[in-house]
This record gives C-alpha cells, structure tokens and sequence, in this order.
C-alpha cells in the first residue's frame, strides 16, 4: 500500500469533480464571531447550550475558508489479490470556528459531530482512516497533552490547547500553509463496531507521536457527552471514488470484503454512525 503517484493524483482530481469536495456551506458574514469572540461567547454556557451554539455557527458558515476545500486521501491497495485504487476526502485540519485569522479547534460530542455531518453529507472516520491521514499529512505536529484536571472538558481548557496549537502552526506556516493537511495535534472522535455494542458512549483514537506511535490506544469509555481538550473532530465527505467509481463510505465499511479497505476492525460496519440523541446531554 502506497502513496500514489503524481498522475494518479491529477487522475484523482479529475474524479473529485463527480462529487463535491467543497462544504456545502453559506460564505462566512463580516459580521461572524471570531474564534477569540466565541471563547467568551462558550465559557459561561452550560454544554447543551454550548453545542446548539456550535451547529448553528458551522451551519450558518462560520467557520475558516480553509477548511471549506477536501482533500483527497489517494490510496493503492492490494486486497484478496486484487488490486483497489481509493480516494476519500477528508478536512484538512480538525473542524474549528471563526475566521482565517482567528479561529478555534472546537471539541465537541458525537451526538452534535454526527448532527452536522447528517447536514452536510459528511462522515466521521475510523481508526484506520485516522491513521491513513497521519500518514499522508503535510505537517505532522506533536501532541501537547495538559495534565488532567477536572476542568479539562470546559472552554477556557480547550482555549489553552487551542494556543498551544496556534503557536505550533505559526512556527510552520510558512512551509505549510493554511489548507494543508495537518495532523497529529488532537484524539480523533472515531466511529467503529463499538459504537453498536454501546450506543451510549464515544470512541476516539489518535495523537500520533512523531514515531507514528499513538498516545491514545482505541477507547470507548467515556459517555457520549463527554468530550475534552484533546478531542478533535475532522470530517470525511460521506462519498468516496472506488476504481474510478463514486460510492458511499458506509458501503464499503458494510461490505463483508471491501470494509478492510477503511476499517482494521474484526468484521463489517453495520452501524456507521453515532446516534443523535439530544436526550442524551447531562
């Protein structure tokens, strides 16, 4: 399994024109909250609150115009001594609000996560996936974990990591502009199996190390309201390009053959998604 090549990638791109690589999304108002704007906005809100506030931002298009463009994650893959050419298409940092300028990681649940993704045509990844994009990213950043504390799940938390990553990001950005594919600074909220045994509770996994080693083993033990600092969610189109075809990732995870092109898990996905379950919020 292998990066393919730079015409396979023009090919690539061709392809990416059957589908849209594009968030739907409205252009961002003049008039929108700034990353620093929603820290203040967000801290005082209990989490409810907080995730109302956190849809309508990223569907009203308040979010960097960076993240608005995918970016295909092109793969060659042997598999039962046949050979598959996929790409799918994935945001190229984890989902944030606000502005180029002035934005914000935003942590959140499954339950609001899996809500704007039913909206936009989007996907949460797997396992796998994560480990695809860890891979092929441009810039591959440290984690920067912060001692656990009982306020590691409330907004000014998330505002410290938040700077600790913009610090990291400025010191890059010249090589690596905004739009290229980062990684390696959040956990990924994933879906998997576990999601059916326990519909319950959210699965993450990630912070690669720079030897590609992960801090964060798979795991599925907190409720699925929970989300901390470390969190991050990024997004997969819910399409994919297959041999040249466009098909949907929950296809492939379901499919009894086809699913270990996208998932390293025992058996097929039959659940691909969280349940949103607003009852669920404490």
């Amino acid at each position: 399994m292998c990066c393919k090549s730079s015409v396979d990638q023009n090919n690539t791109s061709q392809e990416s024109q059957l589908i849209g690589t594009i968030l739907d999304l409205p252009s961002r108002s003049s008039n929108s909250y700034s990353g620093t704007e929603l820290i203040q906005l967000l801290t005082p809100l209990g989490l409810r609150e907080r995730e109302e506030i956190i849809y309508s931002e990223i569907l009203s298009g308040n979010i960097p115009y960076f993240l608005r463009q995918l970016t295909p994650i092109s793969l060659d893959i042997e598999l039962n001594g046949l050979s598959y050419s996929l790409s799918f298409y994935v945001t190229t940092d984890y989902m944030a609000l606000g502005s180029n300028d002035d934005y914000f990681i935003m942590p959140m649940t499954p339950i609001i996560a899996q809500d704007i993704a039913n909206s936009l045509g989007l996907s949460l990844i797997t396992k796998k996936m994560v480990d695809h994009i860890w891979q092929h990213s441009e810039l591959k950043l440290p984690p920067t974990p912060i001692p656990p504390n009982p306020e590691m799940i409330t907004i000014p938390v998330f505002a410290d990591h938040n700077e600790i990553i913009s610090a990291q990001r400025l010191e890059a950005l010249v090589l690596f502009p905004l739009g290229s594919l980062v990684a390696g600074h959040k956990k990924d909220v994933v879906i998997s199996n576990r999601i059916l045994e326990n519909q319950n509770k959210v699965v993450i996994y990630g912070w690669h190390q720079s030897n590609g080693q992960v801090i964060q083993p798979l795991y599925s033990g907190h409720v699925n309201w929970y989300a901390d600092y470390s969190h991050g969610i990024r997004f997969a189109l819910d399409k994919c390009i297959l041999n040249g075809e466009v098909t949907n990732l929950s296809d492939i995870l379901n499919d009894p053959d086809l699913y270990h092109l996208l998932s390293d898990e025992d058996v097929p996905m039959i659940m691909t998604n969280y349940p949103v379950d607003k009852l669920s919020y404490p």
